[in-house]
């Protein structure tokens, strides 16, 4: 199964046609917040189940502020990230996701892409595919991919475009 994770959109989800292109087949989308509006227009693109949070630029979104999903026996846990100040470290994301017997975190929020594993739960941030802030500023995506065993890897997709 392959799951394609994405954030920070804010408005602007063109460049996600470039990374459907680039990724090739996806059985699941995943959006960690900051979508402003366009979660129709996204569901759109592709065909697949798609999983929405909302972000702190969301106002008066329906979108949950967090939510676990179940994908191929892995319990996630989605949420943006802002309130649990990721902007300042991920620990209380890391308790908080413990605390939700989750397997996985995925947050949005900072616009820099993270893959790592802390107590035993992956904490991922896909980054931004509008406004990427790393080193280099190119959009960035993550690709969660689970084997018929259920082992899990994650990879970082960037296009080498600039963001807006």
């Amino acid at each position: 199964m392959r799951v394609l994770v994405i954030s920070d959109t804010h408005g602007y989800a063109e460049n996600l046609g470039l990374v459907l292109k680039k990724a090739g087949k996806i059985d699941a989308l995943i959006h960690a917040g900051d979508v402003e509006d366009q979660e129709e227009y996204i569901k759109g693109m592709v065909d697949c189940p798609c999983y929405f949070i909302a972000g702190n630029n969301d106002w008066g979104s329906d979108l949950p502020s967090d939510q676990i999903v179940t994908i191929s026996d892995y319990r996630i846990f989605l949420t943006h990230g802002h309130r649990y100040g990721v902007s300042l470290g991920i620990e209380r994301l890391v308790d908080e996701g413990c605390s939700r017997n989750a397997d996985i975190v995925i947050c949005g929020h900072t616009h820099k892409p993270m893959i790592k594993k802390v107590n035993n739960i992956y904490v991922i941030n896909p980054g931004s595919l509008t406004y990427p802030r790393q080193i280099g500023r190119k959009p960035t995506y993550i690709i969660m991919n689970i084997n018929q065993e259920h082992d899990i890897d994650f990879s970082i997709g960037q296009l080498n475009i600039k963001g807006r």
